[in-house]
């Protein structure tokens, strides 16, 4: 029965094609569940169960909860919802992806399988919707490149100097609380204790995490200062290394306190979980800071320019 004088509420344009090609869409969405379920579930069991790409569902998770978010941004603006579809450029895309996939999966090379996402995503998203869409979602794709496992070579490369640079810093921060410290490489030695730093305590895991959340705080907060931005991105990276020097100082200590087992057992990982999420406390609170300091800016600048 129609409600005589009460004017029907306006379908936005992302809902509408929701609803037009609802069938087609969970299609497309059952084909992609079929393609990388089996790949997650692979990964899950292999690359990301090591300390070097634990970081990987992380990633991973936060990349679909921004596509979310995003998706639910978009349905709330349906006036800016323009479909401008380019079939040529995402079908290139769609099938550099798909042969990327098959190739990675079927001769096991995780960089190629799960790298193989981005272009296909990206593909669809241009066929379906357009570049103005795809630009939309553009750090989704950008925080799957976080996810993707990195050669071993690459790894390797990276964390010595990150293991080095951390053993030298617990190193310092023992001798000055006046323990009974000396290294030697990534050997630390604290009393009767030799302890190695490894890679999960070198800070790649971390920084390509910490990073990826830093990265997607600013693109949810959406500040509109660049300083604060370039800023943040990049003290996301010393935060991080302080964060990993406590993580060793304390590990050291506990073991030097209370033995091997309870420095190496449950309290290792535990202090993981905790320095991760001081981290985080550290990346707010460095916002704050940063957003007082760009407020100041803004007043000195006006004062300027008056």
């Amino acid at each position: 029965m129609a409600n005589d004088g009460v004017p029907a509420k306006p379908v936005s344009r992302a809902a509408a094609f929701w609803a037009d090609n609802m069938a087609a869409l969970l299609a497309l969405a059952a084909g992609l569940l079929l393609m990388y379920v089996p790949t997650v579930v692979d990964f899950v069991r292999g690359p990301w169960r090591g300390d070097r790409n634990s970081h990987g569902p992380i990633v991973l998770a936060l990349s679909a909860w921004y596509i979310y978010f995003q998706t639910r941004r978009l349905a709330l603006q349906g006036e800016s919802f323009e479909r401008r579809p380019n079939p040529w450029l995402g079908s290139l895309l769609l099938l550099a992806g798909l042969l990327t996939y098959v190739l990675g999966r079927s001769q096991s090379l995780a960089l190629l399988e799960l790298g193989s996402l981005l272009p296909v995503l990206l593909g669809l998203t241009l066929i379906l919707f357009g570049g103005d869409i795809a630009r939309r979602y553009w750090f989704a794709f950008f925080l799957l490149l976080f996810a993707v496992p990195l050669p071993a070579s690459i790894v390797d490369a990276i964390t010595q100097p990150m293991k080095l640079a951390a053993s030298w810093g617990a190193e310092h921060l023992m001798f000055a609380l006046g323990y009974p410290a000396a290294r030697a490489g990534v050997i630390l030695q604290i009393g009767p204790y030799q302890l190695m730093v490894a890679d999960a305590c070198a800070g790649l895991n971390s920084l390509f995490t910490l990073e990826a959340l830093g990265l997607l705080y600013m693109n949810v907060v959406r500040h509109e200062s660049v300083f604060r931005n370039i800023a943040l991105a990049t003290l996301i990276v010393p935060i991080s290394y302080c964060s990993n020097v406590i993580r060793i100082l304390i590990l050291a200590l506990l073991t030097y306190h209370m033995g091997d087992e309870v420095g190496q057992g449950f309290m290792h990982e535990f202090s993981g979980m905790a320095l991760f999420l001081t981290a985080l406390m550290l990346i707010i609170a460095t916002d704050g800071l940063l957003r007082g300091l760009s407020l100041r800016w803004d007043r000195w600048r006006g004062k300027e320019a008056a």
